[in-house]
């Protein structure tokens, strides 16, 4: 059987069997197609090349004992093989830290935050870090800085120092564990990249299995999806420097956060997936909006 032949029928049992993606894939044949290479140790990117190369039976029983596990686990694909990829890079990542998909990933492969910056920025901060993929981008983006990575989870952490160490990246990036800002005591930096837990109540209960797999403290936002962001929001000023910047995702959820935050100025960045996931907030538009909910208060 021929490779291209055995991920097309991989594709058809990953589809009948309902399956969901999002994980660094979106649709069935692509999902095939990572399993079917990894399991054969080529490169994901070299399916052409290797599309008619002739499968032995053990292989193509290998390739589909691989897609029985992530049918019957449902468990992304990423935590089959170890792996996941943003922007061409490679991560490691398991069970410990939720799979990365962040379109900041995008914000900063492409310079759209590059405008905000200048020769004087050389503290960044990835909060919720998670696997750390976001604190090495920056790090890689950005040569002259040094980055900040905090997570809650000790367990995120030790999956973030893999990938810190793997990209030969001690000396610049330092992984703090702790809740929110509290790490950064007295700490101000002149960007912060966060991708919170923002998923509503109501769209976590109906997570597919795949999204469940994944540490529930790296989804859950609480009702509107925002309590985590309210925090960040009140206490970011504090660790902005005069020009900083708050880049923000909040993925589908920009009805709860307009909701939440109405007056509050943002500038909307363009990804993959629209205008409306990814927001970039300065310091003085964070300090007005505490200024409009505590009429009177001066700023500070």
């Amino acid at each position: 059987m021929k490779l291209i032949t055995c991920i097309e029928q991989e594709a058809a049992r990953l589809t009948e069997a309902g399956v969901s993606f999002g994980h660094g894939t979106a649709t069935a044949f692509d999902e095939a197609v990572w399993l079917a290479l990894w399991r054969l140790g080529l490169p994901l990117d070299a399916l052409d090349e290797h599309a008619q190369q002739d499968l032995t039976h053990d292989q193509q029983a290998q390739i589909a004992a691989l897609v029985d596990e992530r049918i019957t686990s449902r468990k992304p694909a990423a935590y089959l093989t170890r792996e996941a990829w943003l922007q061409g890079v490679p991560f490691y990542v398991d069970e410990r830290a939720i799979v990365p998909r962040s379109f900041i990933a995008e914000l900063i492969a492409d310079a759209s935050i590059d405008p905000w910056l200048s020769e004087a920025t050389t503290e960044v901060l990835d909060l919720c870090t998670g696997n750390g993929s976001l604190a090495v981008l920056a790090a890689l983006a950005w040569p002259e800085i040094r980055v900040d990575a905090i997570d809650l989870s000790p367990e995120a952490l030790e999956v973030a120092r893999i990938n810190v160490d793997k990209h030969g990246l001690q000396d610049r990036i330092r992984l703090l564990q702790g809740d929110g800002l509290a790490p950064a005591a007295g700490k101000v930096y002149d960007l912060i990249l966060c991708n919170p837990p923002y998923v509503n109540s109501a769209s976590m209960a109906a997570l597919p299995a795949e999204y469940q797999a994944e540490p529930e403290l790296a989804l859950a936002g609480g009702a509107d999806g925002m309590d985590f962001v309210r925090g960040l929001l009140a206490q970011a000023p504090a660790h902005l420097s005069e020009d900083g910047v708050l880049v923000l995702e909040i993925g589908n959820e920009r009805p709860f956060f307009e909701a939440a935050f109405p007056s509050l100025a943002v500038a909307w960045m363009d990804t993959s997936s629209g205008a409306d996931q990814v927001c970039l907030i300065t310091r003085e538009a964070l300090l007005l909006e505490q200024t409009a909910a505590t009429p009177g208060q001066e700023e500070q």
